[in-house]
């Protein structure tokens, strides 16, 4: 059945392709009958001529013909020698005559199967992609851009040259404009060809042509006594500087220009076994204390058959200064090794430059993580001057609010909207409640402050380990935020982390308007510079604070969620982020949202850096990170941002 099914929708390909309008077209059945030894039996050195007058028939069944043919769905009546297109039948086969009208059945033994070996169906299957280029689907042809694309070869160039001009579609164009290209700068013997296709990819950044380029740049070390004549020459090494003697001459030994290096041990060795009447190799043993003497004594022994051949030091030393050592390239042509090695500098300057900027956006969504997960503590720490060390936990609870919100709701984009506020409304009472019950009795005593949330902080971790286990729960991000945001090879961002970076300047946003534009802002400010002036003023610091410290807990929620959407959700997740979040707080300088934002892309641009000239060892670079800032507070003590007036000296 799937046989019959191959040879119809071979059929229907044949039938629907259009008939080419040269004048020398002729019918298939003419062509195959003209050649007709030869396809019944074919042979690699002998099909290429039949199949390419086949190719060049012009009649519309020559693709099917060839499909058949290569699918081994081809046969030959033995009664009269004529060829048909073969589909399994009860009877035996269901024949297809060569202009693709139905002949009939026949019985199996009436029918000689052809069945062509492994070379003559790789002639074939050439002769096929000029059909499959230039079919009428895109489809059919993407596809078979694809197929020369993933395994390009010298016979598929003259095909693909041939399909450029009558494609119609421009992006399929381009595209085999440049496959074409790259077939050319890899297979064509024309070196000026070459050269031009080389230039005319310019400093285009794709992998496929920088593992083009490679192979043509490529060395390869050869020793010999002389330079060796039309090799294509890289450099002359020079012994101490480029390769060391050892390396020297093992390049000798496995080219087969010098035997093995004898070592003393093996030397030692097989004097001791030839000694014969107090000599070895002749020399009398107690001359054999001297060096020179053992190599004669071994030199003889090798001379006459009795040890196998080795170098002494003295033979090595000599083939050494007989002999020099080239790094040659694989490509014969000078001219061509030229252009890709100028075409491969272009690139490597163009890379460079893009990778630079692939870091920038790798710190720049690296300091949007952590100014998020910053600017909640900006608020309680900053502002109020509470080290809330839960400040972490309530990024977790964020993140859990998330998972159990898509728990009933399976819309994944309906499922974050909702999140997002509940989590800040969940952190926010939360923060709330802490603020009533822990923090209002602690201020101003910073230490019992600090121990107090730290003792929280593992309470809620114990707690949200007991309700949702150890194991990590998924918070999956909506499909459009799923992929990357690509510019080329080298420079891409994934969709999540863009997403955060707009989440980020949103929350910049509201901090901005909330203490700029707001009656809570203002009320917060003055708390902030001087609580008793404030309170004569009407205002309720007690309400204040509570409400400063919900907020800051809510944002910390929010960016729970957000975090939580590309980072596995665990109870110890906010533990990741509470560390960065105090270094963001205090190298910005505390008590400031536009110095939080210049710690976060401080903090997110030096670590990138640190991890890219160190990218085995994170551990090693978040330690540099560290250092780095410690000597940074000791510079410069108040933080990128410092603060002014009364509040300063606080």
């Amino acid at each position: 059945m799937l046989r019959a099914l191959c040879l119809a929708l071979t059929l229907v390909l044949g039938l629907t392709l259009p008939a080419r309008s040269q004048s020398g077209s002729e019918p298939l059945a003419a062509v195959v009958a003209r050649h007709a030894e030869a396809i019944a039996k074919p042979s690699r050195q002998t099909i290429g001529p039949v199949i390419d007058a086949l190719a060049a028939s012009g009649d519309p069944m020559t693709a099917a013909f060839l499909q058949a043919w290569e699918a081994k769905h081809l046969g030959q009546r033995k009664s009269d020698g004529a060829f048909f297109l073969l589909t399994p039948d009860p009877a035996g086969f269901a024949l297809t005559a060569l202009d693709g009208t139905p002949a009939g059945t026949a019985a199996k033994a009436d029918i000689a199967e052809l069945k062509p070996n492994a070379g003559v169906r790789g002639l074939i299957s050439t002769a096929l992609v000029q059909f499959t280029l230039s079919d009428p689907d895109p489809a059919t042809r993407t596809a078979a851009l694809d197929s020369i694309a993933k395994d390009p070869t010298a016979e598929s160039l003259a095909p693909l040259r041939a399909a450029i001009d009558g494609e119609p579609d421009p992006a399929l164009k381009a595209r085999k404009i440049r496959l074409e290209r790259l077939l050319t700068l890899q297979f064509d013997p024309d070196h000026a060809a070459r050269i031009a296709a080389i230039d005319g990819f310019g400093s285009d950044l794709g992998l496929d042509v920088r593992a083009a380029l490679s192979p043509l740049v490529a060395t390869r070390r050869l020793a010999a006594t002389a330079a060796p004549a039309g090799a294509n020459i890289a450099r002359e090494l020079r012994l101490g500087r480029d390769l060391t003697r050892t390396e020297a001459y093992d390049l000798l030994t496995a080219a087969g220009l010098a035997p093995e290096r004898l070592s003393l041990e093996d030397q030692r060795a097989a004097l001791a076994a030839h000694i014969v009447a107090g000599r070895t190799g002749g020399i009398p043993l107690a001359e054999l204390a001297d060096q020179d003497a053992r190599d004669r004594a071994y030199s003889a022994l090798e001379a006459s058959g009795t040890v196998p051949p080795a170098a002494t030091a003295d033979e090595v030393a000599a083939a050494l200064a007989a002999h020099r050592f080239y790094d040659v390239y694989s490509e014969p042509d000078a001219a061509v090794t030229a252009a890709a090695a100028a075409a491969l500098d272009r690139i490597g300057l163009k890379v460079g430059a893009m990778q630079a900027a692939d870091l920038g956006l790798d710190a720049l969504s690296l300091a949007s993580i952590y100014f998020l997960a910053a600017i909640g503590l900006a608020i309680t720490f900053g502002v109020m001057g509470v080290i809330n060390m839960a400040h972490g936990e309530f990024i977790t609870l964020g993140a859990y609010t998330g998972y159990v919100v898509q728990l009933f709701v399976p819309d994944l984009t309906l499922s974050i909207l909702i999140a997002l506020p509940l989590a800040f409304a969940v952190t926010f009472a939360a923060g709330v409640a802490m603020e009533r019950l822990v923090i209002r009795h602690l201020y101003k005593r910073p230490l019992e402050t600090l121990l107090a949330t730290f003792g929280i902080s593992i309470a809620i971790q114990q707690v949200l380990k007991n309700i949702f286990g150890t194991q990590a729960r998924p918070l999956t991000a909506p499909a459009w935020l799923d992929g990357a945001l690509s510019v080329n090879d080298v420079v891409s961002i994934s969709t999540i982390r863009v997403a955060i970076f707009g989440l980020a300047v949103l929350f910049l946003g509201f901090f901005i308007w909330l203490m700029r534009r707001t009656r809570l802002g203002l009320e917060v400010r003055a708390v902030t510079q001087n609580p008793a002036m404030a309170a004569s003023m009407g205002i309720n610091p007690d309400r204040i604070n509570m409400l400063t410290f919900g907020i800051g807990s809510g944002i910390a929620g929010i960016a729970g969620v957000a975090i939580g959407l590309f980072a596995k959700v665990t109870s110890d997740l906010g533990s990741d982020y509470i560390v960065q979040s105090f270094m963001t707080v205090v190298v910005g300088g505390v008590g400031s949202i536009w110095g939080t934002l210049a710690g976060a892309s401080m903090i997110g641009a030096l670590q990138k850096v640190i991890e890219f000239l160190n990218p085995s060892n994170t551990l090693a670079a978040q330690t540099y990170m560290i250092l780095f800032i410690i000597l940074f507070i000791q510079v410069r003590p108040r933080g990128i941002i410092a603060l002014r007036g009364r509040a300063a000296g606080d």
